[in-house]
């Protein structure tokens, strides 16, 4: 049923359309576009502005995450809810991402993008994937889950890796929920602290159309919108079974939960922009946050949710690392028997969370699922190097999507979401959202 205007709630208003963060990205992409067309040789130098932007989203993304769970749950009323979030949020992320993974195999394997290039894998030339099978083999599970704990309590914040800050962030918020009154002026005061920080990231996210700006002007000065004609079959197979995932599978979801996906893209549609862009899912990450706790998801719920989903529920990458590999093995003419295919399966699961975090997280694990299957040969990575470049955007916008929606979900299922609220928040296609802690709005139209 559609909503009036009048009946949204005063935290809802309308804005110039000059002032939407959306059309400033989308101007900023297509006059990058331009720039790379028709001075190749400038778009390639403009590739700092874009990496400037995102390393300033990345120096603001580990405060974002701290005070987010802390106040969280040291708010909780009852601790046990957060075991349960987290079991919930982990059954869904295990759930999904399976099922990425398979809808990858099932793809390669109905389409056959490999079959008929008849490439030797001895004769290709590996010198410029040697730095990411380098880094495939030192990012183990077992490496990944002890590197959770970080080496101080202060590290985590400064080294700025995600799930150590989720995990010193996590020890806080019990602590202070377990202490009570006492602990009321630390708490009080990382609140405060939260207003801050989010100011900051309304600042930061002003800088948007400069960085997709010069990051789109980069790819297309650089590669070449004719690069995309290599491998056209891969690139196009993966673009469409990433579509089809994010309408099928993540929009039956979506409506088994209550809500509309089509109405939650138009909601974030400035950072599904942001992240195409940038070819960064992180880039949005602290704008995400704000805007599934304006649309009514709990604060504890989307602390906890959101930057643990960014390291296990990689719904594009998933997709990708299946995909891709069956496209090695039929490019070079080696048959995977139905044993095998599982064993690529299993190693698939475990490997897209072992390189998760890491610069170029795709590719890598990637790169770590075929050291560990030997039928298919690593040397094969440097097939879809060239090209890997145009696949980011897809995977970064497909694990974007997938943990709005995750964060909705488990949410609701938690019984912490505020269907009132969201439905609002969806329906103010022209307005923009007033974010929590007292900030401006980063992103919504």
């Amino acid at each position: 049923m559609a909503i009036n205007m009048q009946d949204l709630p005063t935290d809802v208003r309308r804005v110039p359309l000059v002032q939407s963060l959306y059309l400033q990205v989308m101007v900023a992409i297509i006059a990058g576009i331009l720039v790379g067309v028709a001075f190749p040789d400038v778009g390639a130098q403009l590739k700092p502005l874009g990496d400037a932007f995102v390393k300033v989203v990345k120096m603001i993304i580990s405060p974002v995450i701290f005070l987010s769970v802390v106040t969280g749950i040291a708010g909780m009323r009852d601790l046990s809810s957060l075991s349960r979030v987290a079991i919930k949020a982990l059954s869904y992320f295990i759930a999904v991402s399976t099922l990425a993974l398979i809808i990858g195999l099932a793809v390669a394997l109905i389409v056959h993008p490999g079959t008929g290039m008849n490439v030797d894998p001895a004769k290709l030339d590996t010198h410029a994937i040697a730095d990411y099978v380098i880094k495939a083999h030192s990012e183990t599970v077992t490496g990944f889950l002890t590197d959770i704990i970080p080496a101080t309590l202060s590290s985590a914040l400064v080294d700025g890796n995600v799930l150590q800050v989720l995990f010193v962030a996590v020890l806080f918020g019990v602590a202070l929920a377990t202490i009570g009154a006492p602990a009321k002026p630390v708490r009080e005061l990382f609140e405060r602290l939260a207003t801050v920080v989010f100011k900051i990231v309304a600042i930061v996210m002003r800088a948007a159309p400069i960085g997709a700006f010069g990051a789109m002007a980069f790819t297309v000065g650089k590669f070449g919108v004719g690069a995309l004609i290599n491998l056209a079959a891969l690139v196009a197979s993966f673009y469409l079974t990433s579509a089809l995932f994010i309408a099928i599978v993540l929009g039956t979801i979506a409506r088994l939960n209550g809500f509309s996906l089509w109405r939650l893209l138009r909601y974030l549609k400035a950072e599904l922009l942001l992240v195409f862009g940038t070819s960064s899912s992180e880039a949005a990450l602290p704008s995400l946050m704000v805007k599934m706790e304006a649309a009514g998801c709990d604060k504890g719920v989307v602390g906890l949710v959101v930057p643990t989903g960014y390291s296990f529920n990689l719904d594009g990458t998933n997709i990708y690392m299946t995909l891709a590999a069956l496209f090695i093995a039929q490019a070079c003419n080696i048959h995977l028997g139905a044993g095998q295919i599982a064993l690529l399966l299993g190693v698939s699961m475990l490997s897209s969370k072992g390189a998760a975090g890491v610069t170029g997280a795709g590719f890598i694990a990637l790169a770590a699922t075929l050291a560990i299957v030997p039928t298919v040969p690593v040397a094969g990575l440097a097939l879809i190097l060239g090209i890997d470049r145009f696949m980011r955007e897809c995977r970064s916008l497909t694990n974007f999507i997938g943990n709005a929606v995750a964060t909705i979900v488990v949410a609701r299922w938690d019984g912490a979401l505020d269907t009132t609220r969201l439905a609002h928040a969806l329906a103010a296609g022209e307005t923009e959202i007033e974010l929590p802690h007292g900030a401006q709005s980063v992103a919504a139209e």
